[in-house]
């Protein structure tokens, strides 16, 4: 309705503080019974914060309503991922490539990003084990899309690799440096701006000294790139 989010800050911080304090404004134009609706929505007040049924109810939020038809979303993990890589392969086989030309990569916004941000990462209190270097690495990059993918299969075809493209994602997979487990890496580009791309790297399968080998020559590769977290900074972890 207004065109710009209630709470838009420089750095994750002040960000915070603000949605804490609920330390927003609504414009002039907006109607008494919408500011007062999205007043009660962001109350940062969990016992006094509006529920469900209650935006339901509401008389303003009623008008023009039109429920929506509820659609059954299935939870999506790395599983579902390989799968759609398997049947590619079953057509083919070796490293293979299925890209549209029309295709585009998923785009995020800003609360996307929010999300993917350390902050509010909740995985590290289920993995207390996991040191997420060696499982997950976001990092964003002026390349195009294209381009970045690109020099992911340079790299990973460079360590005896097989990948696997379908679009915007990859799969890439082979034998580890003992070549006694197998090691995977699932990876996404995704458009953030139309001038900044992120990447998202999953290992799917070997061990984080794998992972972290594979990261470090790509990050050679690519040293424009920014990790998306202090964290992930290959300088510390893996590039020293």
């Amino acid at each position: 309705m207004a065109g710009y989010l209630p709470f838009d800050e420089m750095d994750l911080t002040t960000l915070y503080n603000k949605i804490d304090k609920a330390e927003f404004s609504c414009p002039s134009f907006f109607p008494v019974g919408a500011k007062s609706l999205i007043h009660r929505i962001l109350d940062p007040n969990p016992d006094t914060r509006i529920g469900i049924e209650e935006i339901r109810n509401d008389e303003w939020f009623k008008k023009n309503y039109v429920p929506a038809r509820v659609v059954e979303y299935e939870d999506v993990n790395l599983d579902d991922v390989n799968a759609v890589f398997d049947e590619s392969e079953e057509e083919g086989g070796g490293d293979e490539q299925h890209t549209d030309e029309d295709a585009c990569p998923l785009s995020l916004n800003a609360f996307d990003m929010i999300i993917l941000s350390q902050g509010l990462n909740l995985s590290s209190m289920f993995d207390r084990g996991q040191d997420p270097v060696t499982h997950i690495t976001r990092f964003v990059s002026q390349k195009p899309a294209k381009i970045v993918l690109s020099s992911m299969e340079v790299v990973a075809q460079s360590m005896s690799f097989k990948t696997h493209i379908r679009n915007y994602k990859m799969r890439v997979e082979g034998l580890s440096a003992n070549k006694k487990s197998h090691f995977s890496v699932i990876l996404e580009v995704f458009q953030v701006t139309s001038n900044f791309v992120m990447v998202d790297i999953q290992k799917a399968a070997g061990d984080g000294a794998e992972y972290l080998k594979f990261y470090k020559n790509f990050y050679h590769q690519n040293k424009e790139q920014t990790p998306l977290d202090p964290l992930e900074r290959p300088g510390q972890h893996c590039c020293s």
